[in-house]
């Protein structure tokens, strides 16, 4: 391996690595108040509501991310509705994740005892107050480690976007390996995959060592 073609080629990789993490962190941004916002509509009592969000997460679920985005990309412009490529990326994986996170979250807030609302009636809390102080610290210390998961795939689902052409990562990566005939670029990639997750996971540990005081 030649430092000097690996010089060559990192600036193209960290191009990529540049498009991945910000897909990465919209995603985050987007998809976990949506999976917290879905989880509460999926424990409601309204059932018109609990329906439409049931149907809303098992389609997400049941079916392929790489499906979905070759739906948003390429189908929905059949229905006049188009996206630029990063925007049908960045939808698509907030409408996916948005469905995983609430079912983490919907059993966080189901595990939550009945006890401490009523508690929280006594002391005069309004729902929003004893979601935001008693509920939802609690909640986010259980899913945690389920959160880690997803967040640790998000990282490496990210590659996904080749298929709708946008130039991520693997797809610097997989450009110089056809250009050069070798494969040292992957090898690249993959070490800075296992970066970014090494990251994810030092951030996440701290993030439960935060919240281990609900024990």
């Amino acid at each position: 391996m030649s430092m000097h073609y690996v010089m060559e080629i990192l600036p193209s990789l960290f191009q990529g690595a540049g498009m991945t993490l910000k897909l990465f962190f919209w995603t985050l941004l987007g998809s976990l108040p949506l999976g917290i916002l879905v989880s509460l509509g999926l424990t409601s009592k309204f059932r018109p509501l609990q329906w439409l969000l049931e149907l809303y997460v098992w389609l997400m679920r049941g079916t392929p991310l790489l499906l979905q985005l070759i739906f948003v990309f390429y189908g929905l412009p059949i229905i006049e509705i188009v996206f630029q490529r990063y925007d049908a990326a960045l939808f698509a994986f907030i409408l996916n994740y948005g469905a995983y996170f609430a079912e983490i979250f919907r059993g966080g807030f189901q595990s939550i005892d009945q006890g401490q609302y009523e508690a929280a009636r006594v002391l005069r809390l309004s729902y929003g107050q004893t979601l935001r102080k008693i509920v939802i610290p609690q909640v986010v210390k259980i899913v945690i480690p389920s959160i880690g998961n997803e967040v640790i795939n998000l990282v490496k689902d990210s590659s996904l976007v080749y298929v709708i052409g946008l130039g991520d990562l693997l797809r610097a990566g997989n450009v110089a390996t056809a250009r050069d005939v070798t494969l040292v670029p992957l090898l690249l990639v993959g070490l800075i995959y296992l970066i970014l997750i090494g990251i994810c996971t030092f951030i996440l540990n701290k993030v439960e060592k935060r919240y281990s005081y609900f024990k």
